[in-house]
């Protein structure tokens, strides 16, 4: 009986096996990015594309395994204590993936993960993300990922998801 079990286990295996991704690469990176964004253009070691009419610049660095999102929100300067304590805030409870950062005088949201193994789907929602808590700015504060609440945040981030994801998905 504990035979028929465990070969019973072992037939059923590769069919609950799921197909790993091969390791993210610069050049696939652009490519998915190039079907978010037709318009995206590579530039240097990065790509630059729009996402619902927000720039959004990404870096990538092989050798270091590196990848960053970048999507710009404004000017530093002018910053207070309490702007500064709520992006921090939300850094730790509700932007989830990205995060609010400064940097060359400008504030950011940013979206950081190692290069190779980044996957698909990680991306795209890193990039929804990344968006969103630029749109936020200002009110929510949020990536839109999770969103506690009867809000329409949560819903508007995943109608970006879910749109991203099908125009990346034959990548």
């Amino acid at each position: 009986m504990i035979r028929a079990a465990l070969l019973c286990v072992a037939l059923a295996a590769p069919a609950f096996a799921q197909e790993a991704e091969a390791p993210m690469t610069p050049q696939r990176l652009v490519q998915i990015a190039i079907a978010l964004d037709p318009d995206a253009r590579p530039a240097g070691s990065g790509v630059e594309m729009t996402i619902d009419d927000i720039p959004v610049l990404i870096i990538m660095d092989a050798r270091a395994n590196r990848m960053r999102a970048m999507v710009p929100i404004r000017s530093a300067e002018g910053l207070t204590p309490e702007d500064l304590s709520r992006m921090m805030q939300a850094n730790f409870d509700a932007a989830l993936d990205a995060r609010y950062a400064v940097a060359n005088g400008r504030l950011w949201g940013v979206f950081i993960h190692p290069l190779a193994e980044l996957e698909r789907d990680q991306f795209i929602s890193g990039l929804a993300q990344t968006v969103t808590v630029a749109k936020t700015y200002g009110t929510t504060y949020s990536s839109g990922a999770m969103v506690f609440g009867g809000g329409d945040s949560s819903e508007l981030h995943q109608e970006l998801v879910e749109d991203l994801l099908e125009r990346g998905q034959e990548i």
